[in-house]
């Protein structure tokens, strides 16, 4: 078990969560109902199920990438402690129990549940052939919020749209500075990312771009709830704000020539930003 939640970086599962529950808890909020208790188990296995087939299909097709690369080479499948088999297996159960969670959600759910594996397993392949690869990533996480508004409503509204869309920019900025690490391997083995393409000062200055399309995305998503939930107010506000101020922090940690701090701004502050904003937007919808 221990090999297995290490091979889908579990962990970092703290990154699309806390968003999935706050569009949980958004759409409450609108329905206007308590907290039903076996949906909200549902749409957190359902995060669970699909995060899982997503890492380990990554894994899965990246192996032999994987085992020439320095830094990664000591991953379970490269290392032996997985076999590809296994892994292969894996994908394809939490694929499927996935689908058939989504099937107790709502019917909309269970049809678009294909359109979501397709996209956060189809992500595996796209360092093959383009440098979009770290948006397709964030279209991935960013189908937390709105599948999770999905499941309590069963329909689409600009909320967890706007929360998605900034989930998504600021998904793909922190994957580019994550991707800064293996410039020189993929420029070498003709693979795709924002750093091998243009060189880690242009990457670095697309990331903050988009991290600015991320707090525009935000401050739009929380004042579109203020004025659909009146309820809601300075704790949104606070999560919002700390959530920015720790994006403008990752991008002070990292420099073009100094990547010593990369591990503190993708892992560390993008958890607590994640973590601190779901907590205080979840607490002020519930109070």
């Amino acid at each position: 078990m221990k090999n297995y939640l290490s091979l889908v970086k579990f962990s970092h599962t703290i990154f699309a969560l806390p968003f999935a529950l706050t569009g949980f808890f958004i759409a409450l909020s609108v329905q206007g109902t308590g907290i039903d208790w076996w949906k909200l188990l549902l749409v957190l296995l359902c995060m669970v199920f699909a995060r899982s087939a997503a890492m380990a299909f990554n894994r899965y097709l990246d192996r032999d990438v994987d085992a020439e690369n320095p830094r990664t080479k000591v991953r379970e499948i490269p290392a032996g402690v997985i076999t590809p088999q296994a892994a292969r297996m894996f994908v394809i159960v939490n694929c499927v129990l996935f689908v058939a969670t989504t099937w107790f959600i709502n019917r909309l759910c269970f049809f678009l549940s294909p359109v979501a594996l397709a996209v956060v397993l189809g992500y595996s392949y796209t360092k093959r052939f383009t440098w979009l690869c770290h948006v397709v990533l964030g279209l991935g996480l960013s189908l937390a919020p709105i599948g999770a508004y999905l499941a309590v409503l069963g329909r689409f509204d600009w909320i967890p749209v706007l929360y998605s869309l900034a989930v998504l920019l600021w998904v793909a900025g922190f994957d580019v500075i994550y991707a800064l690490q293996d410039e020189e391997f993929d420029r070498e083995n003709r693979l795709y990312s924002m750093p091998s393409f243009f060189g880690k000062k242009q990457a670095l200055r697309i990331s903050e771009w988009m991290h600015l399309g991320t707090a525009f995305m935000m401050v739009l998503g929380t004042k579109a709830l203020l004025a659909t939930v009146p309820q809601t107010g300075w704790l949104l506000w606070i999560g919002t704000g700390v959530f920015l101020l720790l994006l403008l922090y990752q991008h002070l940690l990292v420099k073009p020539n100094d990547l010593s701090r990369v591990n503190i701004a993708f892992f560390t502050t993008n958890g607590i930003a994640s973590l601190l904003f779901g907590t205080m937007a979840i607490a002020d919808l519930l109070t």
